[in-house]
């Protein structure tokens, strides 16, 4: 029984100290082998391990060998000491991004007014703006996994996007003298785009979740086997 915590602590150990050397939280390293993160938290705590294949996935990920992650070596000179994008750099770049896409909508909003003043209402190139803005932030939030900003940056581009188009088009018929009507209609697509970029992230929500629970619940399962193929005395049926 010593043995066996003893090697549980020593495995638990190797598991933080690699998983920290990667620059990865306990979410992170759940998220990347389709565990829960009070999976990983237990493996840490000595209170059970992975199997082999989940070892093994972790061994291929930290850039380690399986002996070096189950052994008592101490942390590999060659493991580089990975440092994900912290939060804040992360803001600062999305920023940068913005700032970008902002100045190049101000340019056009100052080269239509001098081309052809009072032409059209061209501030409604901002609203553009706000669009590929939402979109930009649209692409960061899916590299960095940010769900949050992800669902908010789509809401922007579904409802902005509308707008713009409505803009655009009253615009024109004032332009020409014409009556918009009920232009205003084009915002009921807004509605169902709406509900199924909510559905989406509902469905990914739950896809992860099924892919996480059969393997937490794998040792149940093999020790309920286990049980059920002896007898009393303790000898396989």
């Amino acid at each position: 029984m010593d043995n066996i915590n003893e090697i549980n602590q020593k495995i638990a150990k190797n598991i933080m100290m690699y998983r920290k050397a990667a620059g990865l939280t306990q979410a992170d390293l759940a998220e990347k082998i389709n565990y829960s993160d009070k999976s990983v938290s237990k493996w840490e705590s000595g209170n059970g391990i992975p199997d082999v294949y989940t070892l093994m996935q972790m061994a291929k990920l930290f850039g380690v060998t399986l002996n070096e992650l189950v052994g008592e070596e101490s942390l590999p000179a060659q493991v580089p000491q990975k440092k994900g994008i912290s939060l804040g750099m992360q803001s600062l770049i999305m920023l940068l991004s913005s700032g970008i896409v902002w100045l190049v909508a101000t340019l056009v909003f100052i080269v239509l007014q001098l081309v052809l003043p009072g032409g059209g209402d061209w501030w409604i190139a901002f609203i553009y703006a706000v669009v590929a803005n939402a979109i930009v932030i649209l692409v960061y939030g899916c590299v960095w996994k940010h769900r949050f900003v992800r669902a908010i940056s789509i809401s922007l581009i579904v409802w902005m996007s509308l707008t713009a188009l409505y803009l655009t088009v009253h615009a024109f018929f004032k332009y020409n003298g014409a009556d918009s009507g009920a232009l205003w209609l084009v915002f009921l697509l807004g509605i169902p785009l709406q509900l199924m970029e909510i559905f989406w992230e509902s469905f990914r929500s739950l896809l992860r979740k099924q892919r996480k629970k059969p393997k937490e619940e794998a040792p149940e399962v093999a020790s309920a086997n286990a049980s059920a193929n002896t007898n009393e005395n303790g000898e396989e049926k």
